[in-house]
């Protein structure tokens, strides 16, 4: 599996043949982040030009099924779950999906811009100690560093992934996991015996 950022929450998974996107930020947003490639499914959390950006992921005969709210899927023998929550953006509430799926035996848990870490406890037990989680930890409106790193600890996972930051909230996300020294890479290439022996470890993907 490689994990490439691009930047806000976008995301790229990719496993053999098989492309996966999260949150493609929208040529009609303002954040300045852009990238164009083939998906063949795509994840959008929250509908939001920040994040709804499905048209960038169309190449030649590749053409992602979109998948943005709630709900069961099935979709090239991954399950994907869908679970609803609320984001905040720009004082504007907005449907937030928290999507939770597996890859290569690894369980992914990606939050989207989740606004409030006090769960509903069906959503938190659905969480289920993922080995890889996505989060957010701007605040403005979406979880901030402190909220994210006691949501993070309460879930349990073996490897945390922070989004949506800048080098304030980054520093602080670090230093409320006791992880200041964490990795910093371009890409994040990964095995499900990687993640055996890790236990809450926090890494930083780079915007390319």
């Amino acid at each position: 599996m490689i994990i490439t950022y691009f930047g806000k929450q976008f995301f790229k998974i990719q496993q053999g043949e098989m492309v996966l996107a999260f949150n493609p930020v929208s040529k009609s947003s303002k954040t300045g982040v852009s990238a164009h490639f083939g998906s063949d499914i795509a994840l959008v959390t929250t509908n939001h030009p920040d994040y709804n950006g499905v048209e960038q992921l169309s190449h030649g005969e590749r053409a992602p099924f979109v998948i943005s709210g709630p709900g069961d899927y099935e979709i090239k023998e991954i399950f994907i779950k869908g679970v609803l929550s609320e984001a905040l953006i720009a004082s504007k509430k907005y449907i937030n999906t928290i999507y939770l799926f597996s890859v290569d035996s690894i369980n992914i848990a990606f939050l989207g811009a989740l606004g409030d870490a006090e769960l509903p406890k069906e959503s938190h037990e659905a969480l289920n100690s993922p080995d890889i989680l996505f989060t957010p930890i701007s605040g403005k409106g979406m979880l901030d560093a402190k909220s994210a790193a006691k949501l993070a600890s309460s879930l349990e996972p073996k490897l945390i992934i922070p989004m949506d930051y800048d080098e304030v909230s980054l520093k602080a996300f670090l230093k409320e996991m006791g992880e200041e020294k964490a990795e910093v890479v371009d890409k994040l290439t990964l095995k499900r015996k990687d993640l055996d022996n890790k236990e809450g470890e926090v890494v930083v993907l780079k915007s390319s």
